[in-house]
């Protein structure tokens, strides 16, 4: 699913409970890891997050429902996107609008994954 459908349907929904389901659902849909993609395990997750890349597409995996959704969300945001023009980008920015309520150790692992994308 492509981000701006993500962030539409984010949007429709008030209640914080139903908006972390429907991340939960956004995970449980990302697209599994095709062979010859090189995966990074992303340090500073509470969950073990891996993010691949093969092209410029990626993709994401992650040992937590809710994790997976937030990758899912995160990779869908520069999919396709060049590592430089995913420099160019506010990701913390854009994923903060979405008003997710996330505690403290996953807006780290975050923190931790958007720094990886910058600094391919």
């Amino acid at each position: 699913m492509q981000y701006e459908q993500m962030k539409s349907l984010l949007n429709t929904l008030e209640n914080p409970v139903d908006k972390l389901e429907m991340v939960m659902d956004f995970g449980a849909h990302m697209d599994n890891v095709p062979d010859g993609a090189r995966c990074t395990e992303i340090l500073g997750c509470a969950s073990h997050v891996e993010i691949c890349v093969l092209g410029n597409k990626f993709y994401g995996i992650a040992d937590s429902g809710l994790v997976r959704g937030v990758v899912a969300i995160l990779l869908a945001m520069v999919d396709g996107k060049t590592p430089d023009e995913i420099k160019k980008m506010d990701l913390m920015g854009e994923f903060s609008s979405l008003n997710l309520t996330l505690g403290a150790g996953r807006l780290s692992g975050l923190n931790s994954m958007i720094s990886f994308l910058q600094n391919l």
